[in-house]
């Protein structure tokens, strides 16, 4: 499977050499060049987007603080010219840091880093959904078995999902893509409606404008790339003028 990647550089020569330097590696696909942050966030809230190769030495808004403006950050290396980021960095659980000038083969140990990260994220799933409509999950260091109709909704943390279950104080955290997640599923019963939410559509209690309500203290947001598909759905249930 194809890592989706997007290249961001506010220098058009360094983005340039970082594109072609991700062209060159055989399970990486590049979606857009990015000459800002703002311009990759755009494209981020349209594309399904894996990882990111992002300068953070940028105007208007640093590679930093546009990965920490993330809900759901995807994988992240970050490129700069300057060492003193390297900690700071690794805080935001960056996957690798590019000090620049950087050659191909630093450029291939970093998306390598980025390829084992994927694969473990998109192998944490033990099961499908069996015929019993269980699921079968790996969560700290054991295998859990939960039921999916007792999931209400899951929730997109950088590399982790929070999923919370009926009758369940504390979200069971996993180490796992949404979308390997979303892929398990039944897509009749459950739905993406964010890029960092996916809900089971049978524990909906109201939808208030932009935001479907779960219940009294859960009010969760409709993704502007999410919104036909739910109104599409919700035509179906609706009753009434």
């Amino acid at each position: 499977m194809m890592i989706r990647v997007l290249a961001i550089d506010d220098e058009p020569l360094a983005l340039q050499q970082l594109a072609s330097y991700i062209e060159k590696i055989p399970f990486l696909q590049l979606v857009a060049e990015c000459q800002s942050a703002l311009e990759a966030r755009t494209i981020m809230n349209e594309e399904q987007i894996d990882a990111i190769f992002v300068d953070i030495n940028m105007p208007d808004l640093s590679g930093m603080d546009f990965v920490r403006s993330l809900a759901a950050p995807p994988l992240v290396v970050f490129t700069t010219a300057y060492s003193e980021y390297a900690v700071e960095g690794f805080r935001v659980n960056a996957i690798d840091y590019l000090l620049k000038p950087f050659g191909l083969d630093d450029f291939k140990r970093a998306a390598n880093k980025v390829k084992a990260q994927y694969d473990l994220l998109n192998t944490a799933v033990v099961s499908a959904v069996d015929e019993d409509d269980a699921l079968f999950l790996k969560t700290e260091y054991k295998v859990v078995r939960i039921n999916v109709a007792d999931i209400r909704y899951v929730e997109g943390m950088s590399e982790y999902l929070r999923i919370y279950l009926e009758g369940q104080p504390k979200p069971l955290i996993v180490l796992l893509a949404m979308k390997k997640l979303e892929e398990r599923l039944p897509s009749a019963s459950f739905m993406r409606i964010h890029r960092s939410y996916l809900i089971n559509l049978k524990k909906i209690q109201e939808v208030n404008k932009n935001r479907v309500i779960m219940d009294a203290d859960t009010y969760l947001p409709i993704g502007d790339m999410y919104k036909e598909a739910f109104n599409q759905y919700l035509s179906t249930k609706f009753l009434g003028k």
